[in-house]
């Protein structure tokens, strides 16, 4: 035990996390021969398309494995065959299966059903419906937040140690697989303190949600692809190879949907056998959509699914500002570069999380130059090589609540908020989705602009929430727009090749050595 006096505070309520949404599994080597975490290393670092930091990525396949035995030893069940030995599946990017799931394609659920049980028996305070606005930030550390309580009112939450675990930013989309809670809250209030973020522009779009008009949309796992399920298009043809990483798969389906003007492709996994039994929370959900999957093709296209960056971080989780730490999808810590490789998420939080909690026990005060802060502290990894370097990135971020000298205290107009957030998600899902380009971006960070102006006299949780998706869009409209190539996530029709010039990280704040 490490003795912390931990409180958690949440916008929603504890088990309202994006956790519950990742149904494809933990990616983790359990067994034994043909794998290794040597291959997982290799597999993670070629999808991340040489943006990776290799340190970081050595210490997620190397401790994962005692992470999933830990949350099972916490009461998570995972799927087993008949002699008791946890079933492994093989997903797009990965040499071997090394996958575990629960439920077939409930996996999210089942992480954080464990995760939520143990933090209602050993928190010391649970701030639900609390809405986090900003960093309190004295003597150059964090001390707190400063919140909106359930009942409307300001609020300052101190700690010594503020821990930011608040997911990506999938709202800015039309199309998402992200509840509607995503809206990169901790990420826009990081950005507003000064606090280092980068690698923005890495969206990584799942190939295959269910084309449908529920959002945020079902998804249809990877593990359908890894257990042979085949992607056809509108002619009924072939047109990718299925195991690919899910940006090359993303983008031969948008070209697809563009070629042949039309709005999704074709899932077909009618050969798939006992497929209820295998994978019953997704034969739920296309019951619900009247799909049979032995017997109907299944339609799907691309969907805002996972940010590939975030708000810096070094191998223990603290951040450029001394008393803030960050975990899971809202850091970049250097593990996923230009592409997350399938089911690394939640083994990300279940690794790194933890080395934060272990680092603050062990009175860790401040970043080190290792993963991804060598980008803006600079040094060398452990074999002595250079590590990916930051380039700053300048930015016009809208102005923090009440930064014009009142209280941001106005009269919300609720109508003109939800225009203005839905205009923000269909412009960005237009202009800076799957593909983009120079003149695309500026239309994209035009609507950023407009969806803050929108948003400044509010006072409400949706005003603010329409604030912090307004600045994490200017931001990521001006990390693609610097990265005038094509890399992982990031596809640019006006720059389709790689340039060995930009193998940099695009940083916003912080002070890039």
């Amino acid at each position: 035990m490490h003795g912390l006096r931990v409180g958690v505070l949440t916008k929603g309520e504890l088990d309202q996390a994006t956790t519950r949404w990742a149904q494809g599994g933990v990616a983790a080597v359990l067994g034994g021969d043909p794998d290794s975490t040597d291959l997982h290393l290799a597999d993670t670092l070629a999808a991340g398309a040489g943006l990776c930091d290799e340190d970081a990525v050595r210490v997620l396949v190397e401790e994962g494995p005692g992470r999933v035995n830990e949350l099972i030893a916490l009461g998570a069940i995972f799927d087993r065959d008949a002699d008791g030995e946890l079933l492994l599946a093989r997903e797009g990017g990965h040499s071997h299966a090394r996958v575990v799931h629960a439920g077939g394609a409930a996996t999210g659920v089942e992480v954080e059903r464990a995760l939520v049980a143990a933090v209602r028996r050993t928190a010391a305070a649970i701030h639900e419906h609390w809405f986090a606005l900003d960093l309190l930030v004295e003597g150059g550390r964090c001390a707190g937040v400063v919140a909106i309580t359930p009942t409307g009112e300001r609020a300052e939450v101190r700690a010594r140690h503020v821990l930011v675990a608040t997911g990506g930013a999938g709202q800015l989309y039309a199309v998402t697989t992200n509840p509607t809670e995503s809206t990169g809250d901790g990420i826009a209030m990081a950005l507003r303190a000064g606090v280092a973020v980068a690698d923005l522009e890495f969206v990584q779009f799942h190939p295959t949600a269910l084309h449908h008009p529920a959002m945020p949309r079902p998804l249809l796992s990877e593990a359908l692809r890894g257990h042979g399920a085949l992607l056809r298009d509108a002619h009924g043809r072939r047109f990718v190879d299925e195991l690919l990483p899910r940006d090359r798969v993303s983008r031969a389906i948008t070209q697809v949907l563009e070629e042949q003007q039309v709005d999704h492709v074709w899932l077909d996994a009618t050969h798939l056998e006992r497929f209820d039994d295998r994978f019953p929370t997704i034969a739920a959900a296309l019951r619900e959509a009247g799909l049979d999957p032995a017997r109907d093709w299944l339609p799907v296209a691309p969907a805002a699914h996972y940010l590939c960056g975030g708000i810096v971080a070094d191998l223990d989780g603290a951040t450029t500002l001394p008393g803030l730490w960050v975990a899971g999808e809202a850091a970049c810590n250097g593990v996923h570069g230009a592409n997350r490789l399938a089911s690394n998420s939640l083994l990300d939080g279940m690794v790194f999380g933890p080395r934060v909690v272990e680092a603050v026990a062990a009175g860790v005060d401040g970043p080190r130059p290792t993963g991804a802060m060598r980008c803006v502290l600079g040094g060398a990894d452990d074999a002595g090589d250079a590590a990916v370097p930051g380039r700053p990135t300048p930015v016009a971020l809208p102005p923090a609540a009440g930064a014009d000298g009142g209280d941001g205290a106005g009269a919300p107009d609720p109508g003109r908020v939800a225009a203005a957030r839905a205009e923000l998600q269909r412009a960005m899902t237009r202009d800076a989705g799957v593909l983009r380009s120079a003149e695309s971006l500026e239309r994209a960070a035009g609507a950023a602009a407009r969806a803050a102006a929108a948003a400044a006299p509010g006072a409400d949780v949706e005003a603010h929430a329409l604030r912090n998706l307004a600045t994490v869009a200017a931001a990521l409209c001006a990390m693609a727009a610097a990265r005038t190539e094509s890399r992982g996530a990031h596809a640019r029709v006006d720059h389709p090749d790689t340039s060995a010039r930009l193998r940099v990280r695009h940083v916003v704040g912080g002070d890039v050595a």
